[in-house]
């Protein structure tokens, strides 16, 4: 058996966040990640002012500004076909960063290339976790399946880092609380249409039980997202991509719908997100963290999973490496695990509740629901109360809730 002082699973945002940091401070650290690169079928691409503040506090503000990425400065916001309002994104939120768009592949590739260039971070890829190994009742290590064959890796704190299908998650018995979600997600690629040239505005298409939302990307093409019924997607899935393009096209602004239909046979990298939202009870036990979206898997709306992943880091990283760094002894080092979790707690459940407001509105069965959607929301943006709330609503989202300054 091999062993390190932290054996990181997953190479996400918190865990090659993490593992730059604990490298850094010269603990020995090895990042598992399963996949040979970074490329991913889908991965969230929205970066907020606290996000784009962690890579600042870690040093790597440089870095990330070389990364590629698109900056949203406007974003548009119709009922159905109809226009309601035009928000600029807050100056103050601009001059924290703003609103961008990122390539997540080139970030953690970022990420480990800038951890590779101390000597104690080793990062094994192409590596499945299959299970955690158990020493006296406490997580000793990890057990995973590589291209030179099965191996144990040793260590005195297993971090699961490894996503919302955490393997992690699933072999540490932990207990969770789901909040049922009412929607899904369709997500594709296609062409920037001429009146979004400018690549700087996105569009949100809001409508009863149907939701749209689009923006330029990183690459220079148009991603879209709609927003379903959970659960409709198999009877959507049967009509083909053109069948959906035509129905989403039905609930749009008409030059949206327009540029869907021309370019239907051009959609690429269409993916369900199965949308959940739920965080362990505890996200710890003797020998093992859990951070990110294996902790406490985050809704979509609001943009928010990279960047509380991010801001795990940031604060496991405070807790943790002078501790490892130091030779701290298994009871501290739990402690100090236990101590991340309490102090992150605060801001992941109120963003995951903040979270619940708009699918309960738009996807609610109830006659105030169809009320409120049809007849109230154009009248609350006209009078302006709405955009007075949504821009009280993406202050908390795009600063986070509470403080995060790194100090290791």
């Amino acid at each position: 058996m091999t062993a390190s002082r932290v054996v990181v699973a997953g190479a996400g945002p918190a865990g090659a966040a993490l593992s730059y940091l604990l490298a850094r401070r010269g603990v020995e650290v090895t990042l598992v990640e399963r996949q040979t690169d970074f490329a991913r079928e889908f991965r969230g691409e929205v970066l907020m002012p606290s996000g784009i503040d962690a890579f600042t506090q870690m040093g790597l503000g440089r870095e990330f500004a070389s990364l590629p990425q698109r900056a949203v400065t406007r974003v548009e916001i119709y009922l159905g076909a109809r226009p309601l309002f035009d928000a600029e994104i807050p100056r103050a939120a601009i001059d924290a960063g703003g609103v961008r768009i990122v390539s997540q592949p080139a970030m953690l590739e970022m990420l480990a290339a800038q951890a590779s260039r101390f000597p104690t971070f080793r990062l094994l890829r192409g590596a499945t976790v299959r299970d955690l190994l158990t020493t006296a009742g406490r997580v000793s290590g990890v057990r995973i399946d590589s291209s030179d064959g099965p191996i144990e890796l040793g260590a005195d704190l297993v971090v699961g880092t490894d996503g919302r299908s955490s393997v992690v998650r699933k072999r540490s018995g932990l207990d969770e609380e789901r909040t049922p979600q009412s929607f899904d997600i369709v997500w594709a690629k296609l062409p920037l249409p001429p009146f979004l040239a400018d690549g700087t505005t996105a569009r949100v298409h809001l409508g009863q039980r149907h939701f749209a939302l689009a923006f330029p990307s990183y690459d220079g093409r148009l991603q879209i997202g709609w927003v379903i019924a959970k659960g409709s997607f198999g009877a959507l899935r049967q009509t083909g991509i053109a069948g959906w393009i035509e129905t989403m096209s039905a609930h749009v602004s008409p030059d949206l719908a327009a540029h869907l239909r021309a370019c239907r046979d051009a959609v690429s990298h269409p993916f369900l997100l199965d949308v959940m939202c739920d965080r362990l009870v505890r996200w710890t036990a003797p020998g093992l963290c859990l951070l990110g979206d294996a902790a406490h898997p985050m809704s979509p709306v609001g943009g928010q999973g990279i960047n509380i992943a991010l801001r795990d880091a940031l604060v496991a990283a405070n807790h943790l490496c002078p501790l490892l760094a130091g030779g701290a002894g298994h009871a501290e080092i739990d402690d100090a695990a236990a101590r991340v979790a309490v102090e992150r707690l605060r801001e992941v459940s109120v963003i995951q509740r903040l979270q619940q407001a708009p699918p309960e509105i738009l996807f609610g069965d109830s006659w105030w629901s169809r009320v409120l959607v049809a007849r109230l929301l154009p009248l609350l943006f006209r009078t302006g109360v709405a955009p007075l709330f949504l821009a009280a609503t993406f202050r908390r989202f795009a600063n986070g809730v509470t403080t995060v300054r790194l100090e290791a």
